[in-house]
């Protein structure tokens, strides 16, 4: 087994002015973002940086062809560090371009993967408070020209650093931020289930779990909405943590048989995730009663103020009082898919069916989707 190691050197400001003047931000500089992060936040303190805003190139979660796209934009510029100010798409894309040679394609990128070298210098801003994928070695891209959503994954895609900016998270929706710490909540749980843990993940886990369930509490208390914003720094580090936890445990069933939904039907990340979270440990329990769930039982019955036997159940109702959990079929999935996603995530994504908790057959994969339809 590997062992625990953080790549990525983690800094904490408290705007991106302070992180601008360290890191001496200026013209060897490209700030990959969006349009709306940078107007208000980058652009009135003159860096002189250069820039790319991501909707130029399409919207929604990176594909391959929003990438490619990218790429050849790319190829005349000279830069030296990448500055990745965003989500997880943004993030997810900007990994892919410090790998990414001149010649290079997506297609090529996935066909050399255990070859792959860092050719920028990458410092990763998270914009939000769910993907933790600033301090992990994996870019999920849609491969429309192949019709599925795949992980990549490479030693060179660690960020160099990761800044940790809590006023960057001051105009965040309210859904984004639901989804973003279901997200984060969700690889906090795949990760401390995660038969590749260890001891140490397991407190980034723990940590970010309890961070997370502390901070909706209060939350959902002080009448929801924006009332999250008095705990952002809270959640900011919690989706750090649990990047660090799954960056080496994994995420597992619940992000592999969301990736369809994502995929074929463009549920945002984070929301997909919750529509398979609760049927996904149902099943689990199931199969296996007696074990790590019921260590994490005991941990969300501690956190919730509840019985272990009734914590899971707790823990959905809380969820639903952040972001409601609607049925699949609300999203327009087809019942005439479910048996297609059931057949095709175990062919497509072992890399995260290998962390589960307990193997998945493809009949009881397709139990869950009939589940959650």
């Amino acid at each position: 087994m590997e062992g625990f190691c953080i790549r990525t050197k983690i800094k904490e400001y408290d705007t991106f002015k302070e992180f601008a003047n360290d890191e001496q931000l200026g013209p060897d500089d490209l700030i990959l973002t969006n349009e709306y992060i940078y107007s208000p936040s980058i652009e009135p303190l003159g860096l002189g940086c250069q820039t790319l805003f991501q909707e130029k190139y399409g919207a929604g979660e990176p594909t391959d062809n929003m990438v490619n796209a990218i790429l050849d934009d790319l190829r005349d510029k000279n830069f030296t560090r990448i500055i990745a100010v965003g989500g997880g798409t943004i993030i997810d894309i900007a990994k892919v371009v410090a790998v990414a040679s001149p010649e290079d394609h997506v297609d090529d990128l996935y066909d050399h993967k255990d070859s792959l070298k860092k050719h920028h210098e990458l410092i990763i801003v998270p914009t939000t408070c769910g993907t933790g994928s600033e301090v992990t070695n994996i870019s999920v891209i849609n491969r429309v020209s192949r019709g599925v959503k795949m992980g990549l994954t490479s030693p060179s895609m660690y960020a160099d650093a990761a800044a940790m900016i809590t006023n960057m998270l001051a105009t965040l929706p309210y859904k984004v931020f639901a989804t973003s710490s279901i997200d984060a909540m969700i690889h906090a749980v795949e990760s401390y289930l995660s038969p590749n843990g260890c001891s140490i993940s397991r407190i980034f886990s723990e940590a970010a779990l309890r961070t997370i369930l502390k901070g909706w509490s209060l939350s959902v208390e002080n009448g929801g909405n924006e009332a999250w914003k008095a705990y952002s720094a809270d959640f900011l580090k919690a989706s750090n943590w649990a990047g660090l936890a799954f960056g080496y445990a994994g995420c597992a069933a619940v992000h592999a048989l969301s990736y369809p939904l994502g995929s074929v039907y463009h549920v945002p990340h984070g929301q997909s995730n919750q529509l398979m979270f609760a049927d996904v440990m149902r099943k689990y329990k199931e199969i296996k009663p007696v074990g790590r769930i019921n260590d994490l039982e005991n941990l969300l019955a501690e956190c919730l103020g509840t019985k272990p036997e009734n914590a899971l159940d707790a823990l959905y109702a809380l969820m639903d009082k952040v972001l409601k959990k609607e049925p699949l079929r609300s999203f327009g999935v087809k019942e005439s898919d479910l048996p297609v996603f059931a057949k095709n995530v175990p062919q497509t994504q072992q890399r995260l069916l290998k962390n589960n908790y307990v193997p998945l057959t493809e009949a009881q994969i397709l139990e869950i989707y009939k589940a959650a339809y």
